[in-house]
Formats: structure tokens, sequence, C-alpha cells
């Protein structure tokens, strides 16, 4: 491969730069063509072992319309079911980002933060994929226990990156792996395969108050610890 130096390091920090969790999709489908190229670098993923273990269901048109209505069912009718254990708690610094994006978002699409109902209802929008005219709901292997989560999730992250190099907006949806019967059901999912996540994929509303701002990030000197001797 030939060395590309500070050029590709540039091109992939601006990738990272631009890449945000869209809220507001406009209804436009994606070209098929697109979402191949997308796919298909996403597939370059890094795994334990080399063993792949992401399966990725792409729901599009009445299936995807179809399975945001057995969701917002779902929310109203039955608790949260998820394949895969949800964090406990949020405590201290996971807390306090966790709320900053909260209050973002809330504060962007004018939801007073007292105001229950309000939050409630922009919560349920996860369930019709804010929009978006494609949602992949991705899988893992259940015998691949957690590095197989693990490897999904640097899937998931490769999926997000291709499709901003190719001008689609996405969001990860943690939500939707939390309402696994109805998304198990709805796709006949078999019983080795646990829901990790969706993405909803499409092109961003540039006018959707959702999509203008931006979550920070802590500094590196705040994660990374250097250990040399």
């Amino acid at each position: 491969m030939p060395d590309r130096g500070e050029g590709a390091a540039a091109e992939l920090a601006a990738l990272l730069t631009a890449r945000h969790s869209c809220r507001g999709f406009l209804a436009d489908p994606v070209p098929d063509v697109v979402l191949d190229r997308i796919f298909g670098v996403a597939q370059r993923t890094a795994s334990w072992c080399n063993t792949q273990p992401w399966q990725v269901h792409l729901v599009s048109g009445a299936a995807r319309d179809r399975l945001s209505q057995r969701l917002v069912d779902d929310v109203r009718d039955n608790p949260e079911s998820s394949d895969l254990p949800m964090p406990e708690q949020y405590v201290g610094v996971y807390q306090d980002r966790r709320r900053e994006a909260g209050f973002a978002l809330y504060e962007a699409v004018g939801v007073e933060r007292s105001d229950r109902e309000a939050r409630a209802r922009q919560a349920m929008l996860n369930y019709t994929f804010f929009g978006a005219p494609h949602v992949a709901i991705v899988t893992t292997d259940s015998s691949q226990g957690t590095y197989g989560a693990v490897d999904c999730g640097a899937y998931v992250a490769n999926v997000l990156n291709a499709a901003t190099a190719e001008g689609v907006a996405t969001i990860a949806q943690a939500a939707i792996a939390m309402r696994s019967t109805p998304v198990r059901e709805v796709l006949g999912l078999p019983d080795d395969r646990l829901v990790v996540c969706a993405v909803s994929l499409g092109r961003a509303d540039p006018d959707h108050p959702a999509n203008a701002f931006r979550t920070s990030r802590a500094l590196p000197a705040d994660v990374v610890v250097r250990v040399e001797a």
C-alpha cells in the first residue's frame, strides 16, 4: 500500500470530525450502489481471530414501516427487552457526558429539561428511526460472547465512517436493542443471533434543528495513560 502519510491522516481526522449522530432525515432512499459501498468498506473491519461475527438486516420500505410500528406498539405495551445487558447505571464522568449530550439535544429542539412529556416524545423518535429511510439491525453470534459484541462495535463505527465518506448521515441506536423481542419477531432472527444495536441511514435534513448541535469529546490526555518504565 502506498505511503500516504499526513494526507491520509488529515482525511481521516476530517472524516471523524464531520461525522455526527443525525436525528432528522430526509425520506429519500439512498441508492443501492451507495449502500453496497458503505457495507463493503465496513466489512474490512478487524475482528477477534477474524471471526467477523456481525450480521446485518438492512430494513427499508414497507418492512421498515412494519418494524417501526411494532417498536412503537412495544414501547406502549411492554417493558424493555434486551439480548445484551444494558449499563447498570451512569456515574461520575459518564453521567456528566450523558447529561451534556442530552441537554444539548433538548436545547436544539426547544425542549425544556423539566418537560417530561416533550422529552418522552423526543425519545419515541428513536422508534421511527428519526425519519431515516433505512435501518440496519446489527446482530452478533451468541457463541462469541463479549468479544463478538466488541467486534460488532468496531464494525458499527466503520459503517458510520464509511457512510459519512459517502455523504450519508447516520445514527447508531442502542434504543432499538432495548426492544430486542419485537426486533427478533419482525425479522425472524434465530436464537443464536443477539441484537447489538441499529444504525439508521439516510440523507440529513439540513433544516432539522436536532442536526444543529454536536457532542464534545474528552481530551486524549484524559483517557490515554502512558506507561514507559
